[in-house]
């Protein structure tokens, strides 16, 4: 049995229940259901301060942040009335929809994944350990209006969010040369990013910085001819992160942008997961990314949707393969060598969220948990993200409040907690 596929499902600091002092579920479950009918407090963070102990300042790609939760990439993040609603709710980053990566004459490699296709289902899962979880059925790909669209997004998202904390965070999707391909379109390397980058810092003035950007590799997600071969796909995390920079080197700061991989669940064994981590972690400088992403979406070659063959899923069996190989990796290198990384898969709940923060997590991208049925939240007014939060922080069995009291109260921590207290 391979190191990963023995890892266990959840940190043995985590039992089915938590280990809390005496008032304290009972405290958390008045907060849970007095927020569900009058709305969270407005200053949040102060709120979890002072009547909890909890800190939940943390960062992303190594930039201060308010709190760790995000929405990751997808349809609830492609306008500005979407953003507007997270930057109220309090959100710490919103990563926007993914941008398909062109030439300065608009010539586009990746142009299949700039289609309009955005019907989503949210759907129960059971997990191969028979766990119950939700996952999120679509036929969508990337941004599909024009990238002047998209570059007008990000200076609004950018408008808006400007003195809240809530991070911006651009998302593209560039060109990967095909098993056999040698040659790098690396013109859209230089126009697509030199544009992405004009546009965050004109926004708000560029005293602001430096711009995280999230790299997206899903066409191995998707099934595609690309994925087969594994030495092309250690290539593309090895050379991606030089490319993107080169294309910023024109860009009049330094330090102007922050390179981030969303290290994809390729259709391999564990073992080549933790080999793709390994990867990016030993690259040299000029390689080696500024922080990653972790690990979104497994795939179904055999399901089919709306017409459409291959299938990308979520839920409980996605949490289990990203904590297993997160696991087994930190044992092999140590999470005192870690890159910065923002967990994303199956978090669904604020224990989740502790499970990946024990394994060295500084933030988490949620998507599926924002497009569940009503019923599915206690608070019933109120945006999506606010009803998420309310069962992310306070919902007195699953909720981060809780699970981080645990975590004080077995491991002797200090009155005021966070979530580098965790991390070690």
């Amino acid at each position: 049995m391979h190191e990963a596929e023995s890892a266990p499902r959840s940190d043995p600091r985590l039992p089915a229940r938590p280990n809390l002092p005496a008032g304290m579920t009972a405290r958390v479950r008045s907060d849970w259901e007095r927020f569900s009918t009058g709305g969270l407090p407005e200053q949040l963070e102060e709120y979890l301060l002072n009547e909890y102990g909890l800190d939940v300042a943390t960062e992303y790609a190594g930039l201060p942040i308010r709190n760790p939760w995000g929405k990751a990439s997808g349809q609830l993040s492609m306008n500005l009335n979407q953003v507007r609603e997270d930057v109220d709710a309090g959100l710490g980053f919103v990563v926007l929809k993914t941008v398909i990566a062109e030439d300065e004459s608009g010539g586009q490699s990746m142009s299949a994944w700039a289609i309009k296709e955005a019907r989503m289902v949210a759907e129960t899962i059971a997990g191969a350990s028979g766990e119950p979880g939700w996952t999120i059925t679509w036929k969508g790909r990337g941004w599909w209006q024009s990238f002047d669209e998209y570059l007008a997004l990000i200076r609004g998202a950018r408008q808006i969010a400007d003195g809240t904390g809530t991070l911006i965070v651009p998302s593209c999707k560039y060109h990967l040369p095909s098993p056999g391909e040698s040659t790098w379109r690396t013109a859209e390397y230089e126009y697509t990013t030199m544009r992405i980058l004009e546009a965050w810092f004109e926004a708000v003035g560029s005293a602001d910085g430096p711009m995280p950007l999230e790299k997206d590799f899903s066409p191995t997600l998707a099934g595609s001819d690309l994925a087969s071969v594994q030495d092309c796909i250690r290539n593309w995390l090895h050379e991606v992160p030089r490319l993107i920079r080169e294309g910023a080197a024109a860009f009049p700061r330094p330090d102007s942008v922050r390179v981030g991989l969303k290290v994809f669940n390729a259709m391999f064994d564990d073992d080549f997961q933790i080999d793709l981590l390994r990867s990016i972690h030993q690259a040299d400088d000029a390689h080696r990314p500024d922080f990653f992403i972790y690990g979104n979406r497994l795939f179904n070659p055999d399901r089919e949707f709306d017409g459409h063959r291959g299938v990308a899923f979520g839920g409980p069996d996605l949490s289990d393969r990203n904590l297993r190989v997160m696991t087994a990796f930190n044992r092999e290198a140590g999470k005192e060598t870690q890159l910065a990384w923002s967990a994303t898969g199956n978090i669904t709940t604020g224990k989740m969220a502790v499970e990946y923060a024990l394994r060295g997590a500084t933030s988490f991208q949620l998507h599926t948990f924002f497009q569940l049925p009503a019923d599915q939240y206690r608070m019933k007014t109120g945006t999506r993200t606010q009803r998420a939060l309310n069962e992310l922080y306070f919902h007195p069995e699953t909720g981060f409040v809780v699970w981080m009291e645990h975590l004080r109260q077995t491991g002797g921590l200090g009155p005021v907690i966070r979530l580098a207290d965790i991390m070690n």
